[in-house]
């Protein structure tokens, strides 16, 4: 049945356009933010915008029956790691606020579901190692360009937590690497 609603056309196309729309809402939450990035810097910082992009490109070559290996490897990696991110975020400023807004939680109910949509389709990539790899290459970097150069998401409450956020999302990153490895390379050896 899951399989049936994935794979469905007309659900692909919502899927898409879901992802379309919160891609382009994404980068210009980052507006602000993407004002005072130093150029070299801009294909790197908003990083869930960038995730959904290569969901949304992914889903696209989907609905005609094509695979897109590296833009998977991509967002699977990045839609797990920062969709748990921005859910584990906007929790530590619940718990250091007090109080979240409405966008805090639209954010984590968003980003919830970035997570799970990147795993959810996992069967269905092609994913191989050099794939993963690529995809592993571009997420550590973009931890160095976040927590090294500066340029981390801005959450005004708990930027005095950076150093102990940028080491935690280190690791998030080599899980997400991890997650993809396993659902999409070695369940596939296993079932062979």
């Amino acid at each position: 049945m899951l399989r049936y609603i994935l794979t469905d056309k007309r659900f692909l196309l919502i899927l898409f356009w879901i992802n379309l729309i919160g891609t382009v809402y994404g980068f210009y939450w980052y507006r602000f933010q993407l004002y005072q990035t130093p150029e070299i810097f801009l294909l790197f910082v908003p990083d869930s915008p960038t995730a959904t992009l290569f969901f949304t490109v992914f889903v696209l070559f989907f609905l005609f029956n094509r695979n897109v290996p590296y833009m998977e490897a991509l967002a699977m990696v990045t839609l797990f790691k920062y969709g748990v991110w921005a859910v584990l975020m906007n929790l530590l400023t619940l718990i250091v606020d007090g109080t979240l807004g409405w966008a805090g939680y639209m954010l984590m109910v968003s980003h919830g579901a970035m997570a799970i949509q990147g795993l959810l389709y996992a069967p269905f990539y092609r994913i191989e190692r050099r794939h993963i790899v690529f995809a592993a290459v571009w997420t550590l970097h973009n931890d160095v360009i976040d927590y090294v150069f500066e340029q981390m998401p801005v959450y005004n409450s708990i930027d005095m937590y950076m150093n102990e956020i940028g080491y935690f999302t280190f690791w998030l990153s080599i899980l997400s690497i991890l997650i993809t490895y396993w659902l999409t390379i070695r369940r596939k050896k296993a079932k062979s």
